[in-house]
């Protein structure tokens, strides 16, 4: 069995106050659970930007590859320069949750959390129930709410 590893790490200086009011701003905007899931989301930025700053000296085929990846799931890059400045809200804004309230499905981001938890929104026509699944640009328009029998 393989060995789960932790999707996030915490802060280095735990009782910093303007990190706090800058997390707790983040929390209430995109209505998330905890602050961990924005340590979560800001370590899959670093991820992205780690992948970017390898592909500096690789071929431009590789960083293409790389640059359409990012284009599906909805993130506006077109070099390396703009993956290095790609920020948490960026990557905040492609959750399932925002989507859904952002398209007015959802009277607010915790309306909306408690919709896709509940299993009453589909996408492709498929239950999701996970409010972080980040959601192909694909996808945005295909979104619904499942309707009652």
């Amino acid at each position: 069995m393989k060995r789960k590893h932790k999707l996030y790490s915490r802060p280095k200086r735990p009782f910093d106050k303007t990190r706090i009011e800058e997390e707790a701003k983040i929390k209430e905007e995109f209505g998330l659970k905890n602050k961990v899931e924005i340590w979560r989301t800001d370590s899959a930025v670093k991820v992205i930007r780690t992948k970017a700053i390898k592909l500096i000296p690789k071929t431009k085929d590789e960083q293409k590859a790389l640059f359409e990846k990012l284009k599906k799931i909805g993130l506006n890059v077109n070099s390396i320069a703009d993956i290095l400045s790609l920020d948490k809200r960026d990557y905040l804004n492609r959750r399932l949750q925002t989507v859904v309230f952002k398209k007015r499905l959802a009277k607010s981001a915790k309306q909306a959390r408690q919709m896709i938890t509940h299993k009453k929104i589909l996408v492709k026509g498929r239950v999701i129930d996970s409010p972080s699944y980040v959601v192909p640009v694909d996808a945005e328009d295909k979104i619904t709410v499942k309707v009652k029998k």
